[in-house]
């Protein structure tokens, strides 16, 4: 149960003030019964604005197939961001929304939209090891030996020093498309691991992350899951 100012306020629909005056106006209700009293306290399954349900009561978490051109920043100088694309109530919820790790802007795919810090938590912790699953154009062809180095660790150079990094499974599908998963999540690492290698990635696209999958999803779209 929760105070039902709080409530909306919370998922982004109102402030707490306006709350009073949607309730003292007979918009909201809970199961068939007006809630004239925004103080009151109610189950957030069952309360309704203006007849329709409250939008993920209980936390959001979606799945959002990122077009290239778009960024994962919050700041709207940074350009058109993820969160331009989907529900602008959304940005209004506390907790804030984020995305789960990022994609810069000329990559495209999955990325997975929360408000629910411990589940951005599970899944960007190295100690969870979850996968992470690319497939990438390059602008030569990959040769074979690479498989092998990949899944060795490749030598990246980061703030003056040289890191390894986790073993990587890569996949030759074409002679330039390959298929790689990752269980770290380093700053632009899959572009830098195959600079390291004397390639230059020219389309990369992020077709899983952990047990979701794009399948079905179009480019812009973003469906709901279970966290």
């Amino acid at each position: 149960m929760r105070r039902l100012d709080q409530l909306l306020s919370s998922l982004g629909y109102c402030s707490r003030k306006e709350a009073r005056a949607w309730c003292g106006a007979g918009r909201v209700r809970e199961g068939d019964a007006v809630r004239a009293d925004a103080g009151a306290r109610v189950d957030p399954t069952r309360v309704t604005v203006d007849g329709l349900p409250l939008e993920f009561p209980s936390g959001l978490t979606v799945l959002f197939h990122k077009p290239v051109g778009l960024v994962c920043s919050h700041d709207p100088r940074d350009g058109r961001r993820v969160y331009d694309a989907l529900p602008a109530r959304w940005l209004l919820r506390t907790p804030r929304v984020t995305s789960v790790g990022r994609l810069d802007k000329d990559t495209s795919g999955l990325l997975v939209i929360t408000d629910d810090g411990a589940l951005v938590q599970r899944l960007t912790s190295p100690r969870h090891h979850v996968d992470k699953v690319y497939e990438a154009v390059l602008d030569l062809d990959v040769p074979p030996a690479l498989v092998e180095r990949f899944a060795d660790g490749i030598e990246l150079h980061e703030d003056g020093q040289v890191e390894k990094t986790r073993p990587a499974r890569l996949q030759l599908l074409e002679p330039r498309r390959v298929e790689l998963t990752l269980r770290e999540g380093r700053y632009h690492q899959v572009r830098r691991m195959f600079a390291a290698c004397g390639l230059t990635v020219t389309a990369l696209h992020r077709t899983r992350f952990g047990p979701w999958s794009l399948e079905g999803l179009p480019p812009g779209a973003w469906a709901e899951v279970s966290a």
